[in-house]
């Protein structure tokens, strides 16, 4: 009875701190995130003003590669919660629109990896495969996002008409992509470097 109640107390102090572990790595990274999404670390598009380019994504995405898609969906739906209280920008509902956008690039991301569960590949071929499949999943998901809500009144979208919103959506989609163009890449490197020195 003793031998069965110890390996009951080692099993769960070890979830204890499986748990423990997940949750510092989840506020450490939401905070990072938080942090670079409410800094001055930003530029508008030059095509578009109104689409701003930012970094608060790439940790979103080194969390993702290096504890898995749950993780990475918590700590950007964290960043979604206090933007939406703290600052939520042009539109109240904003940080939803990029809630949307980051989760459409982590899905396209893990599709490689779902199908191939032991891929060989070098590093090199892994973040073009990974960049890649972020760009289409997120620029066609978002697309039809954009293209069923714009046309709203606010909060939800901008009340456009349908021939403003099939001219804005060109612009929106290479927006997306060359986003995740650099977000992907920039976190798959970050990620490998942190894996090499800290075991995760």
């Amino acid at each position: 009875m003793t031998k069965a109640f110890r390996r009951i107390n080692i099993q769960l102090g070890k979830r204890v701190r499986a748990s423990a572990k997940k949750i510092a790595i989840i506020a450490v990274f939401s905070a990072l995130t938080i942090a670079l999404n409410l800094s001055p670390l930003k530029f508008p598009a030059p095509y578009a003003p109104y689409l701003i380019y930012q970094i608060w994504e790439i940790p979103i995405v080194t969390a993702f590669l290096l504890y898995g898609f749950p993780t990475g969906v918590i700590i950007a739906a964290l960043n979604t919660l206090v933007l939406l209280m703290v600052f939520p920008g042009m539109l109240l509902t904003g940080p939803l629109y990029n809630l949307a956008a980051v989760i459409s690039m982590l899905i396209g991301v893990a599709l490689p990896k779902m199908f191939h569960k032991n891929p060989r590949w070098s590093e090199t071929t892994e973040v073009v495969i990974f960049t890649a499949f972020g760009i289409i999943s997120r620029v066609v998901i978002m697309t039809l996002v954009n293209w069923s809500f714009l046309r709203f009144p606010p909060p939800v979208g901008f009340a456009m008409q349908e021939q403003a919103i099939l001219l804005a959506l060109p612009l929106i989609a290479f927006f997306n992509a060359t986003l995740a163009l650099y977000t992907v890449p920039l976190g798959y490197i970050i990620a490998e470097a942190i894996k090499r020195h800290i075991k995760v």
